[in-house]
């Protein structure tokens, strides 16, 4: 009897499991949305460029490479995106950031959905001690995912839309060869979630949604944890579907791949056997280590 009562616990257990965390995307919804996709030249962001060319949503793109856009421009078109525009800018250069969202309103006529993906280029190593290169990467990665926030937000407010913020992994637990770009990660962990706090407490009807991944297949990050890391590396493609799709329910928090949320879960459980798991999970040669300037 008592078996009988702990296996119907269990499987009422998992049905709420399953009903809390069902899929509930519905591509249709996203017909003739207005959508910003930075960093949308290559990896995850041109495939978030392509989910949402299928659902037939009006586009705007950005990234430094004009050639590259220009084909992501095309492909989308091919897959039934309503229009799309381009916006060639560095997010380093604040000047580039008011073009995009200048050029973003003007085309859409406002804006229902900004992605922030973008990323400035980092090695895959142990710090050097490159406090410039830190302090431009604060600029690429946090301070321009702020400035164009702050931007959008009037035109997200009145259409009840949604800031979808990129991030990782790196950016909820320390991780080796990632202290520059893990800072800027935490960075945007802490600012965004607090920001969701006040626009609640405002009643501002905008969602945020940060998005925490994995190690995904993009060829950027497969040159760079080269004989580095021994963890395997999941599609793009899907990762982009988990974004948009976790954009579109105003989710909170997405984590892709699986192992992601347990990992955050548990990260401050046992920290001296996660330090260990850690530091065994990284390859390491003592040449690799630069002397600090």
């Amino acid at each position: 009897m008592g078996l009988k009562i702990k296996g119907t616990c269990l499987v009422a257990f998992v049905a709420v499991l399953g009903y809390l965390y069902r899929d509930t995307f519905d591509p249709e919804s996203l017909a003739n949305v207005r959508v910003l996709v930075t960093g949308a030249s290559t990896g995850i962001g041109e495939e978030i460029a392509y989910h949402y060319a299928r659902a037939g949503a009006q586009i705007v793109l950005t990234a430094r490479r004009e050639n590259i856009l220009i084909k992501v421009r095309s492909k989308c078109l091919e897959l039934g995106a309503k229009s799309v525009s381009l916006v060639v800018a560095d997010m380093g250069v604040p000047e580039d950031r008011e073009k995009v969202m200048e050029k973003t309103i003007t085309d859409l006529g406002g804006l229902d959905y900004l992605v922030l993906n973008h990323i400035g280029y980092t090695p895959f190593q142990m710090w050097d001690g490159d406090v410039n290169h830190t302090r431009w990467l604060m600029e690429v990665n946090f301070l321009s995912y702020i400035h164009l926030a702050a931007k959008a937000l009037p035109y997200l407010t009145k259409s009840h839309g949604s800031v979808i913020v990129l991030s990782s992994l790196a950016g909820k637990i320390a991780t080796p060869y990632t202290t520059s770009y893990g800072a800027t990660k935490f960075a945007l962990d802490g600012f965004f979630g607090s920001l969701r706090h006040e626009l609640a407490m405002k009643r501002i009807p905008v969602s945020i949604t940060l998005c925490i991944l994995g190690l995904i297949n993009t060829q950027s990050a497969m040159e760079k944890v080269k004989d580095k890391i021994a963890m395997p590396a999941y599609p793009a493609h899907d990762a982009a579907l988990a974004v948009v799709s976790a954009g579109t329910s105003r989710i909170e928090e997405m984590y892709y791949p699986w192992y992601v949320r347990p990992l955050c879960f548990i990260r401050d459980w046992f920290p001296q056997s996660r330090a260990w798991f850690m530091q065994k999970s990284y390859q390491y040669k003592a040449e690799e280590t630069s002397t600090p300037s």
